[in-house]
């Protein structure tokens, strides 16, 4: 492996994905004769990498392609550089190309061709190779992905031939505190993130099974529970439904999240979960990251993609479109039941 001053990730979104690449930061600062590591990303994720302690320097960008030059000209680097494009947008693809352009540095992943079309690499072809990107067509690709058995670290170690790490995200006692201050109470708590923005509706819990698996937790765990009701924005609606039906529940202790928490006050939230259930969401990817016991759910995508690193337990439809993408994929066999006997198997643990 040859040695690098600096090397430049860009990773600009979705956020959890931002969040699930921190896990090639221990690799890769662990090369021999690696210099800095510079991350570029979007102002929604800075939060999410500000603090990292094995990142050097985080510059934001916000994605426009119009305004790569500016971006070239600050930086360039004319040293010994790695260039990691790991976005598949037009923006960042283009920056990753004029920087490779700038400095003769060697380029990873996603970039825009001499035709304007969005190409890659052939290091990284069995990440890319399952997304849209992919040289073989979306069946192809699509078919690749359902396959697949191997986490999204594993992967990327493969692929950029590192150790196979860890995510992680810092977050500081203080907040952490304000955020158990905020929840109170005693005894296990669970938080129910079970939305799924709305993109993919089939990633999601409806609020009829969200709510019948709270009242089966609650009649095998009795007073000793509380829930928390989790979510961002978009499932703002939803979780006021949620929250009104569990109110409802005779004995039954509910807590109200918010929809509208700042990222990391969110993830304080979660990492005050004694068990969080979540869709394939931001929030699993902050209790991974957080090292809290989760059960996750998939239906429309990959569960083997998520390792929950041996806290966890990982419930996957078994509809035969399970990992389709598609929007509308079948989850009805994420019952509530199986659901409730992942979470008593954690706390049981």
């Amino acid at each position: 492996m040859p040695m690098y001053d600096r090397i430049l990730l860009i990773k600009t979104g979705a956020l959890g994905d931002v969040l699930r690449t921190t896990s090639i930061l221990p690799g890769l600062k662990a090369l021999e004769g690696v210099g800095s590591i510079v991350w570029l990303t979007s102002p929604q994720a800075e939060p999410l990498v500000r603090e990292h302690p094995l990142v050097d320097e985080v510059r934001i960008w916000d994605g426009d392609p119009e305004g790569v030059g500016f971006y070239v000209a600050n930086l360039g680097s004319t040293g010994s550089e790695w260039i990691l494009s790991l976005d598949d947008e037009l923006g960042p693809c283009r920056l990753a190309t004029r920087l490779q352009a700038y400095s003769g540095s060697r380029l990873s992943g996603a970039y825009e061709d001499e035709s304007g079309e969005l190409a890659y690499t052939d290091d990284v072809e069995a990440w890319f190779g399952m997304g849209l990107l992919s040289r073989c067509g979306k069946p192809e690709a699509d078919k690749r992905k359902r396959a697949n058995e191997l986490t999204h670290g594993q992967i990327f170690a493969e692929m950029l031939g590192i150790e196979d790490s860890k995510p992680s995200l810092v977050l500081s006692e203080p907040l952490v505190e304000e955020a158990r201050e905020g929840l109170g109470g005693t005894g296990v708590l669970i938080g129910l993130n079970t939305g799924a923005g709305g993109r993919w509706p089939s990633k999601g819990l409806s609020v009829e099974r969200s709510v019948e698996l709270a009242g089966l937790l609650h009649a095998a765990l009795g007073t000793g529970v509380r829930f928390v009701v989790l979510g961002g924005v978009l499932e703002a609606d939803r979780n006021r439904r949620m929250l009104e039906l569990l109110s409802a529940e005779e004995g039954l202790v509910v807590l109200d999240g918010g929809t509208d928490n700042g990222l990391l006050e969110f993830a304080a939230q979660v990492a005050c979960c004694d068990v969080l259930v979540s869709s394939d969401s931001l929030a699993l990817h902050m209790g991974v990251a957080l090292e809290r016991p989760v059960v996750a759910f998939f239906a429309p995508t990959s569960g083997a993609e998520v390792d929950l690193f041996g806290r966890g337990r990982s419930i996957r439809s078994t509809s035969s479109d399970y990992c389709s993408y598609r929007p509308d994929a079948d989850n009805s066999s994420i019952t509530p039941e199986r659901l409730c006997t992942a979470v008593l198997e954690l706390l049981n643990e």
